[in-house]
């Protein structure tokens, strides 16, 4: 007898049909894969057998019994867990105290709660400083504490909602043995993600879908994995199809194949130029020491490293978010190292920051009002904002970025991942001068489909004269589309080598310091 049953299951937003009598088995003792482009109805599905939404039709059988959760309280009396792509942690408490909500008893008593989660973080790899506040965590360590608040309730079906897309390369491994002794225990994993790698190593089961219907659901044991590649995104993909073949973790490129090096824009200022720039955190915490780097006009320069290394703070200052301690900041030969994040715009620089949904959107505000922050003078006659100019702007917009929502008015909280931070970017690369572009994460949580179409943007606007600044914890995915590799470790740049794929194993090695005198 299944874990989970579902059958029939459909689920409607309006006029959307977001889920079409989808069906889906889950087993004791299974790690279940979900694949699907965004808008595919994953999360939808992961939130109904969470508790959060209710189907409008269909069954749901948990333990072979009718499941119909009042919402996630009740889901998790059930045994069942969730890790959601937004995090639902508090921002201004501490980790302890995030791991206490929720476990009301008569009396609290968080030194259980932090010996569970010790225990829980030494056997899973999942370390993380347990008196830190959520909000000065990096969002890789935030992923963390959320996987182990559900591991504390000991779940019966866990379910991870593109859970690895935060995690740095050497993390995902360890993760993903988390997965396996979970379900050996015999529970229910269901894992949603898009790296083919991940479901060779973990999958028994995995379900492909596709505009709300399943579309291919097999045993790992007699899949085809081209077989799935093409269910997911609608075509062939070779392995050595560059971008995609590298987010899809089928290849780096062709054997042999090797990139053309490119000719950089030397006759003008660099778009990024970076000079001896230090930055101390609050507790007096060294974060960058003396980090000196120069982006040059068409070229995209990635920065490599594992999280927690200073890509975080140096994101930040560029947006200027955060002050220098020492140094000094160039954007296009402008001095912008004390300049505000409105400023920094005017320079001609475009900022895609890691955490789209705490500073690069506003949830409660329209998909037009988002994307014309940057120039709502523009758009202003008589002291008025013309909204149906806003409106008919954002939608080129959208058709030019394929940002997939019923209009320009929807609020942007409505749109799938993928779709949020196309439309990020298609707001950043429309600013008029644009020198340089911040990339910082910008495939974190996207389906191939949107990896593809994020990475064709971003080179294409390095081909238009662009200078590029690319940070990503997929070495994977800078190895494709940088021209240059930088990395960083303990917050200083300590090498740099051509983002060619035969030098994967020595970048790697200076990611976890190894470097050579």
């Amino acid at each position: 007898m299944a874990l989970l049953h579902l059958s029939g299951v459909t689920k409607r937003f309006g006029a959307l049909l977001a889920l079409d009598r989808v069906g889906l088995e889950v087993g004791r003792g299974e790690v279940h894969c979900l694949l699907g482009e965004n808008g595919a109805g994953k999360s939808t599905l992961c939130n109904l057998i969470f508790g959060v939404h209710k189907p409008d039709a269909g069954q749901i059988d948990f333990d072979g019994r009718p499941y119909a959760p009042a919402g996630p309280v009740d889901a998790l009396r059930h045994g069942i867990a969730m890790v959601h792509q937004q995090f639902s942690l508090v921002p201004t408490m501490t980790v302890v105290e995030n791991l206490m909500m929720g476990r009301a008893q008569a009396i609290l008593d968080a030194r259980q709660v932090l010996e569970r989660m010790r225990a829980i973080a030494a056997e899973y790899q999942l370390e993380v400083d347990p008196w830190r506040v959520v909000g000065d965590l990096s969002v890789g360590e935030r992923q963390r504490v959320e996987i182990i608040k559900c591991l504390l309730g000991d779940p019966r079906l866990l379910v991870l909602d593109e859970p690895t897309a935060v995690l740095p390369p050497e993390e995902i491994g360890a993760f993903l043995t988390v997965c396996r002794r979970v379900a050996d225990s015999g529970r229910g994993v269901i894992l949603v993600t898009h790296k083919l790698a991940e479901i060779q190593k973990v999958a028994d089961h995995t379900t492909v879908l596709r505009l709300g219907r399943v579309v291919d659901s097999v045993a790992m044991r007699d899949a085809d994995m081209r077989q799935l590649v093409r269910a997911m995104v609608g075509h062939e993909i070779q392995a050595g199809d560059g971008v995609l073949a590298a987010t899809l973790g089928l290849a780096d490129a062709q054997p042999g194949a090797a990139k053309a090096v490119r000719q950089v824009d030397t006759g003008v200022a660099p778009a990024l130029q970076l000079e001896r720039v230090s930055f101390r955190d609050a507790q007096g915490v060294t974060r960058l020491d003396d980090v000196s780097l120069t982006v040059h006009a068409r070229e995209i320069v990635g920065i490599a490293g594992v999280e927690g290394n200073g890509q975080s703070e140096l994101g930040a200052i560029l947006a200027g978010l955060l002050p220098v301690s020492g140094g000094s900041v160039k954007v296009s030969g402008t001095d912008v190292t004390t300049a505000s994040p409105a400023e920094i715009t005017a320079c001609g620089a475009g900022i895609v920051p890691e955490d789209r949904h705490a500073v690069a959107v506003v949830n409660d505000l329209g998909i037009a009002e988002n994307l014309c922050l940057h120039q709502t003078r523009k758009y202003t006659r008589f002291g008025l904002l013309d909204r149906g100019a806003m409106s008919r702007a954002t939608s080129a917009l959208m058709r030019e970025f394929d940002v997939r929502a019923p209009g320009p008015d929807v609020p942007m909280a409505s749109l799938s991942g993928g779709n949020q931070q196309k439309a990020v970017l298609a707001r950043e690369l429309s600013l008029d001068p644009l020198k340089f572009l911040l990339a910082a994460q910008p495939t974190r949580g996207l389906d191939v489909g949107a990896v593809e179409a994020v990475y064709s943007r971003i080179q294409a606007a390095r081909d238009r004269g662009l200078g590029v600044l690319l940070i990503s914890s997929e070495l994977s995915e800078l190895l494709a589309v940088s021209d240059r590799v930088v990395v960083m470790y303990r917050g200083r740049i300590v090498g740099e080598m051509a983002a060619d794929p035969a030098n994967r194993e020595a970048i790697g090695a200076m990611m976890s310091g190894h470097v050579h005198a």
